[in-house]
């Protein structure tokens, strides 16, 4: 995982599972439930069932790369700080 907290990584790695598997699942079962109906039908049902796992995959995602800005504007702050301490040092 990307994240460097290991118990955070360890339950947004398990919840982006469990999305994953939410769009999969959902998109299977509607699809062989309406399949015998007609397969338009079938191929839309599957993707409007896959659609909450999908926009849980999303969110966290946009968790993930929001904390990775959040951390690396935090080294690029520290780096400053000394840049800036070295120069008012000088």
């Amino acid at each position: 995982m990307r994240l460097k907290d290991h118990s955070l990584s360890f339950v947004v790695n398990f919840l982006l599972g469990v999305a994953w598997a939410t769009a999969f699942i959902g998109a299977v079962s509607a699809f062989l439930s309406t399949y015998s109906e007609s397969f338009f039908f079938a191929i839309i049902s599957a993707f409007v069932a896959a659609l909450p796992g999908m926009m849980g995959v999303l969110f966290i995602e946009h968790f993930i790369t929001s904390k990775e800005k959040h951390l690396e504007l935090q080294k690029q702050t520290k780096l400053l700080e000394k840049l800036l301490q070295k120069e008012h040092n000088s």
